[in-house]
């Protein structure tokens, strides 16, 4: 076991530098799908409600449209918060743009439609916002569709502020053999062995665990290895004072709000 020493744990928030992490007392603070505990998850509803409330970072979900699209969007299916029992990949731009995309969650949300990537660069381009972006290819592959991605980021300039994330490893080396200035983050549930060593071979930066598969010790040799834990889905405010306290890099959660209530708490 690794002798826990809070001198060396290294905290890295916003904003990212091309040649290293900053180094300061503050977890970014990642709105889960946007502020999904308050509105529809990944519409523009959310992202923005997300920085009201004090995010300093934003994660969403990438699927692709059959006529090429990069929509923000979870499930495979347009089913669950769409109304359409179809799969994205099935499915045109134009049609899934007609679609309501927040009355699931409340009526008053009945204007949401299904976000392009796009429209959610262009919120947080004149920000210092982390987003990161959860590649949805572990069930259909998408091929191409990390070139895509990294392309419209490139546009925007925001390479510095993105984090590519996926449960799909070989897409995340793709991603670093594409575009090695964008940081890439390990999606796992549990069960790796040092993962802050298999992070290394595929060049990421952070490890984005769940919220079960982390110790103090695990985020400690992580950190001395210059690879930082973002833990999801924290919504418990005593889980993130753990967390917090740990040295986690960041938290992924549905409540921002509670989150900054946290660090502030805890003087960040």
């Amino acid at each position: 076991m690794i002798q826990r020493k809070q001198k060396s744990v290294i905290f890295y928030s916003r904003p990212y530098k091309q040649k290293g992490w900053i180094s300061i007392k503050q977890p970014i603070n990642f709105a889960h799908r946007g502020a999904s505990a308050y509105c529809p998850e990944n519409t523009m509803a959310a992202f923005a409600k997300a920085l009201a409330l004090g995010a300093t970072g934003i994660e969403t979900d990438v699927q692709r449209t059959r006529d090429g699209k990069i929509v923000l969007i979870h499930d495979e299916s347009l089913a669950r918060t769409a109304g359409l029992n179809q799969f994205v990949k099935d499915t045109d731009y134009d049609e899934v743009a007609k679609l309501d995309a927040g009355s699931w969650f409340d009526p008053e949300f009945g204007t949401e439609q299904v976000p392009l990537l796009e429209q959610l660069l262009e919120l947080v381009k004149n920000t210092d916002t982390i987003v990161n972006l959860e590649l949805k290819n572990g069930v259909f592959l998408y091929e191409g569709m990390e070139q895509q991605v990294i392309d419209k980021v490139q546009a925007y300039g925001l390479s510095e502020r993105i984090i590519i994330s996926s449960f799909n490893h070989y897409s995340l080396a793709l991603c670093k053999q594409l575009a090695p200035e964008i940081r890439t983050g390990i999606l796992y549930m549990e069960g790796l062995y040092e993962p802050w060593a298999y992070a290394k071979t595929l060049q990421a930066s952070a490890l984005h665990a769940n919220k079960h598969a982390i110790l103090p010790e695990w985020v400690e040799g992580a950190a001395l290895n210059g690879i930082a834990y973002h833990p999801w889905t924290v919504n418990d405010p005593a889980e993130m004072v753990s967390l917090v306290d740990a040295g986690v890099a960041g938290i992924i959660t549905d409540y921002p709000d509670r989150l900054v209530q946290v660090l502030q708490s805890r003087g960040a």
